[in-house]
């Protein structure tokens, strides 16, 4: 009985291009009750290996959030699967906006101790005490008001190629750093201003909405599906769209286009770019911004220094590596020293007092 991949990226991505089939990117999040994520998340794999499903799903105590990529033949299978298990009967299914047949190559499955990695204890408060959600039209009407704040409840590097306008953007490496960092800088407006949130998917601000209820904020909502799904109902209801440039994902085509504004720079040059790309180097892996000049003058790599162990017979670049582990660079993700160009980032109370940002 097979319960993980054999299979490398290469050869995945062999066999898709020799498929030939086109496939469907979707993701969902579902808070549940699992008593025994383990053996859950075996039942998954077996069921959704047979189905050709590729992507990367945590499973934890307290639910599952799932990236996937299925064959679009099979996506009605793959539905009443889904519907057959109770608690994700007809869970809403962000379907991805830029579609790309390799965007996965390997189906993981991994049980962690919560599905989305947020500090918090959820004993102390009620997580299921959520704030309002609202659809794409709803929020394009709240976020009008000057009674609104907008804060973005994801990453500096993701926030950095695209956000909604008048949007606070959170200085910040992780999810669980930005909560306390919100609480802290946005404290006076507990009870008379609109607090409004928004990330990739939901998943975020489902525990993140909570907890601000928890901690005295009255008023607060969040935008149901995330980016995903405002940009589908802003293609399909002809809405006016407030977020600008792309939107970052967590496949392998790292974003997807909202708008067609570039709002960041290349990281070497300062170009207008907002192109996400992983340093060639094995030892090094940086997440960073490349334009397509630097990209092929540095091929791929986010420094000389890279660049020339790059060059290196591959036996010789392994030699290295040996007991070295990953770069601290890589934890990074676009805020290593070397790169000349990098965003300017901004203390979240001066991006709310200077709401033209």
């Amino acid at each position: 009985m097979q319960l993980y991949n054999t299979l490398s990226a290469d050869e995945r991505a062999r066999l898709i291009a020799e498929a030939g089939q086109r496939r469907m990117t979707l993701s969902f999040y579902q808070y549940a009750k699992i008593n025994d994520p383990q053996q859950f998340r075996d039942a998954l794999f077996i069921q959704w290996n047979t189905l050709d499903v590729l992507g990367r799903i945590y499973v934890a105590h307290e639910g599952i959030n799932a990236q996937l990529s299925v064959p679009a033949e099979r996506f009605d299978d793959f539905k009443l699967r889904l519907d057959s298990i109770d608690f994700l009967k007809g869970v809403r299914l962000n379907i991805a906006i830029e579609h790309d047949d390799f965007s996965f190559l390997k189906l993981t499955i991994k049980v962690r101790p919560k599905i989305v990695s947020d500090g918090l204890n959820d004993q102390t408060f009620d997580v299921t005490n959520r704030g309002v959600h609202l659809n794409a039209e709803k929020f394009n009407e709240l976020v009008a008001r000057e009674d609104t704040i907008l804060v973005d409840m994801r990453n500096h590097y993701e926030s950095e190629i695209g956000h909604f306008d008048n949007a606070i953007t959170p200085d910040v490496d992780t999810f669980r750093e930005s909560l306390p960092k919100i609480e802290q800088d946005l404290s006076e407006f507990k009870k008379d201003k609109n607090l409004v949130m928004y990330c990739t998917g939901g998943i975020r601000c489902e525990k993140a909405s909570a907890y601000f209820k928890h901690v005295g904020f009255e008023n607060v909502y969040q935008l149901e599906g995330g980016i995903i799904e405002y940009a589908r109902q802003v293609q399909q209801n002809g809405l006016e769209n407030k977020f600008k440039g792309k939107n970052f994902v967590f496949d392998q085509r790292r974003g997807e286009r909202i708008s067609d504004e570039i709002i960041a720079q290349c990281h070497q040059c300062g170009s207008p770019c907002d192109t996400h790309t992983n340093c060639a180097n094995e030892a090094c892996h940086l997440l960073f911004i490349q334009c397509e000049k630097c990209q092929d003058e540095m091929d791929n790599c986010c420094s000389e220094t890279c660049m020339d162990i790059h060059h290196l017979p591959e036996e010789q670049q392994k030699e290295l590596r040996k007991g070295q582990g990953n770069s601290n660079d890589i934890f990074k993700k676009g805020r290593a020293d070397h790169l000349p160009f990098k965003k300017n980032l901004r203390d979240i109370r001066k991006v709310f007092k200077n709401p033209s940002y």
